[in-house]
């Protein structure tokens, strides 16, 4: 009987050893990962994104936060943990070793006499006859009278002083942790030990094996399916235009999957005319437009209904069910066009380029998407050639707004933003009609908008110059300002209900020919993993070349110093091309400010092969080209590309771009500005 408690007592230490190892190290990593996450909560501190909710510190936002499937599954585990550790130790009966002198309260080797006199003390304050208490009179009956018989008895005292217990010699007992109701094996307990064997050992491992295959076979790591990106891949295409990626972006399988219910027709029907100028429809032809969208599969035509839906501003005319499904597609929409870029970039011609149109083009809708800004703002208009967009990304701006301020000669962006911080105020007070307080809210939302620069370097690494079929190395420091003097930080985005990232697109592109050379994503949120990056590449680089450990040593400081100040190190390796000069353009875009992309153009000179050999080996960059099931089309275009900036821009952008910065070439580095040549030939 007692070893059967004692087995019921270790099946508990076991199970709770079983909880215990997994649970507190994960529990560590989950509170590590939650500290390291306190640098990315800097945010905009506007009105309006202070009325959004997203970054309000209530106790109702801490809960929802918080109650999340594993972090109560954590909890839950830790009370468990709990509750097993108190029923150990209080209420499971504990083993004692029988110490007959201990419990008489004497020294070992005490004399007869002794032993009497303490059993007579003890019998006067535990024995039935004296003390009531049940408990006395077990304690009297368990350990007192058999402490006084084991010391009294000769026989059993020289057992106890020989072999430790008055009983003599005791044979090794042996012991399993389990209940005691699966020690009794018979039919019923027997089935059970077999099922609690069979379900821990074989169902449960095979479940979860099941569980992980069939989710990783459905889904990539990006948690997106892989039918999306099939799809994707399949309707990609190198002429793309800007406004046709919503056509694209929109056939995912995570939205063709979200439920088309009847009561949705009717608040579609009110929608589709708050929204009608902005799907594209032919007025001529207006009722055969109509007929033709609303004969689309019923998933597009509800989810370019609450894109566009989104992008007007029109969300709160919504019901409650397609409410839901909004907060739902916006949710999934930064992933999915995150992979729709890289689909675009993905190399596909002989030469490994990818296609610079679609990437630009869908980065731009993801602009739009983040700020809440229709498509057509970004139509020129009024001798503005960025069009409103930019605008109408600031709180409390409108059209109106827009077209006050255009009457003192701002039409564009970046004349609102090189203003001195009082006229600004001046214009937007007394000419756009706005309060002081709204002033101080577009003055904090310009302070986050960032400010980026590109210093490029293209070289054959150990070699002067740069000859055909060479492996190229590019070095690219991307550099972020902010006038509030901040690095990483959220975008203002208060019509986005969820939390987002910036983003930074680089892409080394031949804008002529419609090709991706070299795409990149950059972060400016986590600087400690971007100092190990920069340390590791410079390192690396400068080992491969020869350097001294003391030149290393520099090399690596001058890095981790420009990564602390706000800088951030890309690199990457392409083919050069045939001999000749090529026009080339680095792209810096981002994926949540609309107007603070940048472009740097320069020329690489490419010399005819002259040394023996090919040197290096391209490695394979990006996913897989093709997907399974999927067979790959290439199409023959004979026209050039002349110009892949945004439909709605004209050609006087590349003007502007150009003039924001004179760049000049230092020991073949190319610095943000106008055209500049990479020299791949001897000194000059």
């Amino acid at each position: 009987m007692a070893a059967a408690e004692e087995n019921t007592s270790l099946f508990l230490i076991f199970i709770l050893t079983m909880i215990a190892l997994p649970l507190v190290p994960y529990t560590i990593m989950r509170l590590c990962r939650a500290a390291s996450e306190k640098a990315k909560t800097i945010h905009c501190r506007c009105s309006g994104c202070h009325r959004s909710g997203k970054y309000r510190k209530s106790i109702y936002k801490r809960i929802s936060n918080f109650s999340t499937c594993s972090n109560l599954t954590i909890v839950l585990l830790w009370i468990v943990m709990i509750f097993l550790v108190y029923y150990i130790k209080h209420v499971s009966r504990e083993v004692h070793v029988f110490e007959p002198f201990s419990i008489l309260g004497l020294e070992p080797g005490a004399s007869e006499s002794e032993i009497k006199k303490s059993y007579r003390r003890l019998s006067i304050q535990y024995h039935p006859d004296k003390n009531p208490d049940p408990e006395a009179h077990k304690y009297f009956v368990e350990y007192i009278s058999k402490a006084y018989q084991a010391l009294t008895d000769p026989v059993s005292r020289e057992n106890y002083e020989k072999y430790g217990h008055p009983d003599g010699r005791q044979g090794l007992q042996m012991g399993i942790a389990l209940p005691k109701f699966l020690l009794n094996i018979d039919g019923t307990s027997g089935g059970i030990m077999l099922l609690g064997i069979v379900g821990f050992c074989i169902l449960l491992p095979l479940m979860i094996a099941v569980i992980y295959l069939s989710r990783s076979s459905k889904y990539t790591g990006n948690y997106v399916m892989h039918q999306t990106l099939s799809t994707y891949y399949y309707f990609m295409k190198p002429s793309l235009a800007p406004s046709k990626v919503m056509d694209v972006f929109i056939k995912a399988a995570e939205y063709m999957e979200m439920p088309v219910r009847r009561s949705d027709d009717e608040p579609l029907q009110k929608l589709f005319v708050a929204v009608r100028s902005e799907l594209n429809l032919d007025l001529k032809n207006i009722k055969t437009e109509q007929a033709k969208f609303w004969k689309q599969h019923p998933s597009l035509v509800k989810m370019e209904l609450l894109i566009q839906a989104h992008l007007t501003r029109e969300s709160f005319a919504l019901t409650p069910a397609l409410l839901k499904d909004y907060r739902h597609m916006l949710e999934l929409a930064p992933r999915l066009l995150e992979e729709l870029v890289k689909i675009a970039v993905l190399p596909r011609n002989p030469h490994g380029f990818g296609w610079l149109r679609p990437a630009t083009g869908v980065i731009e809708l993801s602009q739009n998407i983040i700020q809440a800004v229709p498509l057509s703002a970004r139509k020129a208009s009024g001798g503005n050639s960025e069009g409103i967009a930019p605008f109408l990304q600031l709180p409390h701006f409108t059209e109106a707004t827009v077209k006050k301020i255009a009457r003192k000669k701002i039409r564009a962006f970046q004349e609102l933003c090189d203003m001195s911080v009082e006229n600004r105020a001046t214009l937007l007070t007394q000419v756009a009609g706005l309060s002081e307080e709204q002033a101080r809210d577009v003055e904090l939302v310009l302070e986050m908008i960032p400010s980026m620069e590109v210093d490029i370097k293209c070289e054959t690494e150990g070699e002067e110059g740069i000859q055909e079929g060479d492996v190229v190395t590019m070095y690219a420091w991307v550099s972020l300002q902010r006038r509030n003097g901040l690095t990483a930080a959220l975008p203002h985005c208060p019509n986005f209900p969820f939390h987002k990232e910036e983003n930074f697109w680089l892409l080394l592109a031949d804008a002529a020919s419609n090709d991706v050379w070299l795409s990149q994503k950059v972060s400016f949120m986590d600087e400690a993993t971007a100092i190990t990056a920069a340390s590791k590449a410079i390192q690396e680089t400068q080992e491969a070349l020869g350097a001294s450990a003391k030149e290393i040593g520099i090399a690596v400081r001058e890095a981790v110093d420009r990564v602390k100040k706000g800088s951030r190190l890309v690199m990457g390796k392409f083919q050069a091309p045939a001999e000749g000069t090529h026009n080339l353009t680095s792209f810096c875009l981002c994926d949540s400010w609309i107007a603070c992309d940048t472009k740097t153009s320069f020329k690489l000179k490419v010399l005819k092969r002259s040394r023996s050999g090919t040197r290096g080996h391209v490695p394979e960059e990006g996913p897989v080209a093709a997907e399974d099931g999927i067979e790959e089309e290439e199409e023959e275009e004979e026209e050039e590309y002349d110009d892949y900036e945004s439909e709605y821009s004209d050609d006087e952008e590349d003007e502007k771009n150009k003039g924001k910065g004179k760049g000049k070439v230092v020991n073949g580095a190319v610095h943000q500005g106008a055209d500049s040549d990479i020299d791949s030939g001897s000194d000059e």
